[in-house]
């Protein structure tokens, strides 16, 4: 069994160990190490990366017997002696997000008695399930108060105990597992049992941000961040702020507002677009259906139309056959074209057939009724499927 630096200096991240076994896990040469600070994933906290000698450690993890073992992109010997380095960027970055959660989760059972039921540290943001569905103050308040603890630079001292005396400890959660138990103390203010790595003193976490929060399962999901990433995702809202407000030229706090606003005057202006667009549609699909060529005492409309989306060629061929003895067939100009294909209600065309014949032969996807069938994704030479059009309305 491995001697686990990180339990009991979690800021240690160079170290010499030596080989004492070897597997493969998957497609990944692995070994074991008499003694190791690499965290292996465990306990929502995601696994250290780093090398050992010339290999690089591009995972760690507990097999069910408590081995750590360590997934290399190269094979090690049984019996090498190597020099281990964690990377310690990252290492940090979960000593920040973990120790955040502590003291996040404290807060909120301290100011709102919502217990911590789950948690997960992310690559990019982290996540706290907690027990009862809370209103935004309370997180705001729980946040405020996490990051009082945090500027005030308390100590987070690791203490071993066994389960007589955890019984005696105001543990903020009940251990999960008896026997000896690692205890971690963020001093007069949270105590739990944890495996994980912590920084020495809150004042390390920087600052503790909540991101978002949702409903879930009757409790509440909150997305967190803190440290490096807190900074990080403040740069990010900055930017996008910013750049909101040189497009709409208001103050920050005067952007919810601007948004609002800009997103009810496009709202309209779609609306009188489309109003428009139906009116035009009417006298294009007059212009078309005056021109129609006349078959067999049927009036035909086979088109490509410039400019319309799927809607507005619905909207011409329904025009158009408004009247009794019309059939029409309308495209997209551009390819992967769009297809429309309607008759009057007195006609005996098969539009859904033949759609689905055009379909066959230029490809793409649709369906409908006889009277009214559309679709997209036809590719081909557009003369050659306005063609096959024709012909595949007067077989069917």
């Amino acid at each position: 069994m491995s001697n686990r630096i990180y339990y009991t200096d979690p800021q240690c991240t160079e170290f010499d160990a030596v080989v004492s076994a070897t597997t493969r896990l998957g497609e990944r040469p692995a070994v074991a190490l008499d003694t190791t600070a690499f965290y292996p994933t465990s306990g929502g906290q995601p696994f250290d990366t780093g090398t050992l000698g010339d290999a690089r450690v591009v995972e760690v993890v507990e097999s069910d017997l408590g081995e750590v073992w360590h997934l290399l992109d190269r094979e090690l010997e049984t019996g090498r002696r190597v020099h281990g380095i964690v990377d310690r960027e990252r290492r940090f970055d979960h000593m920040q997000q973990h120790t955040g959660q502590h003291i996040l989760s404290a807060a909120f059972d301290r100011l709102s008695r919502a217990r911590t039921v789950g948690f997960h540290l992310g690559a990019v943001v982290s996540s706290l399930d907690l027990s009862i569905d809370l209103p935004a103050q309370a997180i705001a308040a729980a946040e405020t108060e996490a990051n009082r603890v945090v500027w005030e630079d308390r100590p987070v001292g690791i203490r071993f105990v066994g389960e007589a005396e955890a019984a005696t400890l105001p543990l903020r959660k009940e251990p999960e597992r008896g026997g000896t138990l690692r205890v971690i103390d963020v001093e007069g203010y949270d105590l739990s049992a944890c495996g994980g790595t912590h920084v020495a003193r809150t004042g390390a976490v920087g600052l503790v941000a909540a991101l978002s929060a949702e409903r879930l399962r009757g409790g509440t999901r909150l997305e967190f961040v803190c440290g490096g990433r807190a900074l990080r995702s403040l740069r990010t809202f900055r930017d996008a702020v910013s750049a909101c407000i040189r497009h709409v030229s208001v103050a920050p706090e005067e952007l919810p507002a601007a948004l609002e606003r800009l997103q009810a005057e496009s709202k309209d202006q779609r609306k009188a677009m489309r109003d428009l667009q139906e009116h035009l549609a009417g006298y294009e699909a007059a212009a078309l259906a005056a021109a129609a060529e006349e078959l067999d005492g049927v009036h035909e409309v086979i088109r490509a139309v410039d400019g319309r989306d799927q809607n507005g060629l619905k909207a011409m061929a329904l025009a158009i056959c408004g009247t009794s003895g019309f059939r029409a067939a309308l495209f997209s100009t551009t390819a992967p074209y769009v297809a429309v294909l309607a008759r009057s209600n007195d006609g005996r065309a098969d539009c859904a057939a033949a759609l689905k014949e055009l379909m066959a032969a230029f490809g793409g996807r649709g369906g409908g009724r006889p009277e009214l069938a559309q679709g997209g994704g036809l590719t081909g030479d557009l003369q050659q499927i306005l063609a096959a059009a024709r012909a595949a309305l007067a077989r069917h």
